[in-house]
């Protein structure tokens, strides 16, 4: 997994790679002439007394260290650099997979885990690339490197390498072993810790108002004890890890020490060569660390790479076809042919053998109880969901062969739930049109009735709106909402129960002012109030899934049962109130 990402992400940067395995190649066989030059000066200097030959030796020992540092701060800045244009477009990938994708593939991930695989998966996978574009080449090249300078130095010596080494690797694969699995599960729990959090954000007014602050803390501490549980097991393997490789590597070199003292006093080895060797199998010992390092960093990474893989290879319950027709440019007519809905795995249809057409000039009202199909219905026109069976088309092409984005382009939808996002007014009308005019922002604001409190704010269309608009009143953001679907110019608008905040004055004067600006396309009202609905051309009763009365106002009130209970209920209400 972890290598398949970064072959995806690593291509375009091939450039990038080359002058990073350069710049390591010079700076991996600098250090590995250090130590043989620094026994020379040694030998042939130093015991000597030759002044002039240290002189000479020192100066390129010092020309071989600028080139060493020249060549590692261009290595690791370069992959540093690499690194980062990778996660970023691992990001912007992800971010724009997501997008495309509907409510039921939203729910196989959950919103929490996508935005820890975003966010976290990421992070995890270009620390483990920025690691590994840093010494891809130098740890290899500086053990084996290291190793054949060691015997060169002295081959009887070198026979403890054969111990030392693989006792450290076997040391580093045994830490890597047990860090793999808890990796798999630390990912899970940040995803619990996400949720929770999530979830006290979004509802802590119901936390609130309901008193429920103790038992959410200790619901969020369960999951936050969880994952401090395994994070501590983690630090344990690790506490037990460095220790050991200590350990070996400090018991390797007073066994350098110890025999290399004996072979020099037989006269088998000069001081420099020991020198040089104790430099060489600390490089070794430092490669294999490296590397041992990578092979721990590398379950984590794979568990990452994993997870965002699985975002990026899902493929979306609705997309575009490989051949779509276009749109005529004439107003759009939308029509369910017999269309039922079923959600996987639901023994029922949510909505059955619904038949139903929008056309243009027309206002078209549905009303139903809650659970009845309503907001399922909404989604089927932009296409937020699929049909299961029977036919929609628009413009008498079916959905099956139009372009996502150019349908939704000519529909205009209101959400049940008015959602703002941060900004200011400009911003969040822009949204729908972002070449609309402050003239048409303005028209798009008296339209919804909106235009009254964004000219009282100093700001005006400057003015400050936070994530989800909450610094405005219910009535205020449906309102908004509403502007925001206007700034479009659209076939079809939707108005999905986006009418409850508001009192029955504003809502009258808001009917009254959409007749006269949607003229000429369609429009759909999702309602719960029958005052709502009354003035539509038509009116769509919905009832478990299925149409059970279908007329004007008037023509329901005698001929539909359904209808006159809603109604009725209606009325006792008001009269009590």
């Amino acid at each position: 997994m972890l290598l398949k990402l970064y072959r995806r992400y690593l291509a375009e940067h091939r450039n990038a790679l080359i002058f990073i395995v350069i710049f390591q190649l010079l700076q991996t066989a600098s250090a590995l002439m250090l130590p043989t030059l620094s026994a020379d000066i040694i030998d042939n200097g130093v015991l000597q007394g030759d002044v002039g030959y240290i002189w000479r030796i020192g100066a390129w020992m010092l020309a071989l260290s600028a080139v060493q540092i020249v060549a590692t701060v261009l290595a690791v800045r370069l992959g540093a650099r690499t690194a980062a244009e990778a996660g970023r477009s691992t990001r912007r990938d992800v971010f724009g997979h997501v997008q495309n994708f509907a409510t039921p593939d939203i729910s196989v991930f959950g919103a929490p885990s996508l935005v820890t695989r975003a966010t976290n998966d990421v992070q995890q996978v270009q620390m483990l690339l920025n690691f590994l574009l840093s010494i891809v080449v130098m740890a290899p090249v500086m053990a084996i490197g290291g190793v054949i300078m060691a015997v060169r130095q002295d081959a009887t010596l070198s026979l403890l390498l054969v111990v030392a080494v693989p006792l450290l690797a076997v040391v580093m694969v045994i830490g890597m072993i047990k860090l793999r699995p808890m990796f798999q599960v630390m990912q899970k729990k940040i995803d619990g810790v996400n949720r929770i959090m999530r979830e006290q954000l979004t509802g802590v007014r119901v936390i609130r108002a309901f008193v429920q602050q103790r038992e959410e803390h200790q619901r969020f501490m369960g999951v936050n004890t969880e994952l401090r549980d395994v994070a501590l097991k983690t630090g344990y393997v690790m506490a037990w890890l460095f220790p050991s490789v200590n350990v070996v590597i400090g018991i390797s070199s007073v066994a350098v020490v110890w025999f290399g003292g004996l072979r020099i006093d037989s006269g088998d080895m000069q001081i420099g060569s020991l020198v040089a060797f104790l430099s060489y199998i600390m490089q070794i010992f430092m490669a294999v660390m490296l590397g041992s390092f990578i092979l721990m960093m590398a379950p984590r990474g794979e568990v990452s790479a994993g997870r965002i893989l699985q975002v990026l290879e899902h493929e979306p319950a609705i997309h575009n076809p490989k051949q779509t027709r276009p749109l005529p440019a004439k107003r759009l007519t939308f029509e369910l042919a017999d269309v039922s809905v079923r959600y996987p795995d639901a023994q029922r249809r949510v909505l059955g053998n619904i038949d139903l057409t929008l056309k243009p000039g027309t206002t078209t009202a549905v009303i139903g109880a809650t659970g009845s199909g309503k907001s399922t219905l909404v989604n089927l026109f932009p296409r937020l969901m699929d049909i299961t069976a029977g036919r929609i088309s628009a413009g008498g092409i079916s959905y099956a062969d139009l372009d996502l984005a150019e349908l939704r382009q000519r529909i205009a939808l209101v959400p049940q739930k008015a959602y703002l996002f941060s900004g200011t007014v400009r911003s969040t009308l822009k949204l729908a049109n972002p070449n609309a005019s402050d003239e048409q922002l303005w028209e798009a604001l008296r339209i919804a009735q909106a235009d009254d409190f964004i000219a009282a704010n100093d700001a005006g269309l400057d003015a400050e709106v936070d994530q989800g608009g909450y610094n405005f009143s219910g009535g205020q953001r449906q309102r908004l909402t509403i502007a925001r679907a206007l700034v479009r110019d659209a076939d079809l608008y939707i108005f999905d129960d986006s009418f409850s905040a508001l009192d029955t004055a504003t809502e009258a004067r808001l009917h009254t002012a959409l007749r006269g600006a949607i003229g000429d396309a369609a429009q759909l009202i999702v309602a719960q109030r029958v005052s709502s609905v009354r003035t539509a051309d038509a009116i769509v009763v919905l009832d478990e899934g299925h149409i059970v009365g279908y007329g004007t106002h008037d023509e329901l009130i005698e001929t539909c049962e359904t209808y006159q209970e809603i109604a009725s209920s209606q009325h006792a209400m008001e009269e009590s109130a």
